[in-house]
């Protein structure tokens, strides 16, 4: 009698054993941390091991079983607001508002059960501050990462950032500068997606060369080597986490601005930005020295500006082929005149269908 109830003693605590490691296990694979996740783009692991999603577009991947998964972000400012867009089996959903002082999770949730796969992305700029993702919860989640392919880095000011082009939701002249962002529509990302490549944005809202549209500074020269594109960040980001195959450069509309008219603002000074110019592609060289440099013109500039900013980049390109004659020439593009309606003159989500239309053939050709 003692023998056998020895033996159901230990048969009922080796099932409970059993049930404790299965339910553990259950609940581990419910929860995907933003560790595990895989990242493009600018971003920061915090302190928590929190994802800080930093710059335009900056999008990871996961899949999930089911109808439904659930993702934690949140944002610094308790009193601001800031935004996310995805895609949910390869088809472009909405974006999504983030309130400060929302704890409730985003809902993703799918027509049918089954697999499905999500790509989230930052819908907004650096300056706009990060979002941070805590963790997915779900059914069967996996990380994804995209197959190899090459890379395009794009370095631009608020045209590349997708900013000020879609007021469907908050209109033109209402609500803050953001709400009219929508990074994953701008020209950038519709090219990758065209060409099958992955991409990344290192984009300001009025930054220039020499100048910006309404200060002498900080410039993208000033700011590129920093995480978060901020000047007093002691931080600098690592080049190595990311190896463009081409770094395409789209600076100079904020250069030839007139500003607010209320600052003193000296005209348009063409040998400080090629010179300047020549400086920050020196620098893009030193941490990407195998990638095609790419100069874009403006869409925004016309007459006299226009024909002086090409001016100016066809001697940025002679000026850096010259100091480099073993790499890859530097690559023009020149944009076609555009009459821009989206707020505050700039291009609107149709326009940037438009620009990218026109970019695929050129950087199709630099890729092969």
């Amino acid at each position: 009698m003692k023998l056998n109830h020895l033996f159901l003693t230990t048969a009922i605590c080796l099932f409970s054993l059993c049930c404790t490691t299965s339910k553990t296990n259950s609940k581990e694979s419910d929860s995907l941390p933003a560790t595990a996740l895989k990242p493009y783009g600018r971003f920061v692991m915090n302190l928590q091991q929190n994802l800080e999603m930093v710059s335009s577009a900056m999008h990871f991947g996961f899949s999930f079983e089911g109808k439904q998964c659930q993702i934690r972000a949140t944002i610094p400012n308790g009193d601001g607001h800031n935004y996310l867009q995805y895609e949910l089996d390869g088809v472009y959903q909405k974006r999504i508002k983030i309130a400060g002082h929302s704890a409730k999770p985003i809902v993703i949730t799918a027509p049918t059960g089954g697999k499905h796969t999500v790509w989230v992305y930052k819908a907004t700029e650096a300056h706009t501050g990060p979002i941070v993702i805590q963790k997915i919860t779900g059914n069967q989640l996996k990380p994804l990462q995209k197959i190899t392919a090459p890379l395009i880095e794009f370095i631009g000011n608020s045209i590349t950032c997708g900013a000020a082009a879609d007021p469907s939701e908050v209109p033109c002249g209402s609500g803050q500068y953001h709400d009219q962002h929508n990074a994953y529509m701008a020209y950038g990302p519709r090219v990758a997606r065209a060409l099958g490549t992955d991409f990344v944005l290192s984009s300001v809202s009025g930054i220039g060369v020499y100048r910006n549209w309404n200060s002498n500074g900080p410039t993208m020269p000033d700011v590129y080597e920093r995480p978060d594109f901020q000047v007093n960040n002691s931080q600098r980001w690592n080049f190595n986490t990311f190896l463009p195959q081409i770094v395409s450069i789209a600076l100079g509309t904020n250069d030839f601005s007139e500003g607010d008219g209320k600052r003193e603002r000296l005209p348009f000074d063409s040998a400080s930005y090629v010179n300047t110019y020549l400086k920050f592609i020196k620098v893009v060289k030193s941490k990407y020295p195998k990638a095609q440099v790419a100069l874009l013109s403006s869409p925004m500039l016309n007459g006299k500006n226009r024909s002086t900013l090409q001016n100016c980049l066809a001697a940025v390109k002679a000026g850096a082929d010259a100091a480099n004659p073993s790499d890859k020439p530097v690559a023009l593009y020149f944009f076609r005149s555009m009459r821009a309606r989206g707020c505050s003159g700039h291009p609107s989500v149709e326009d940037h269908a438009m620009l990218a239309q026109e970019l695929v053939p050129f950087f199709s050709k630099l890729l092969h």
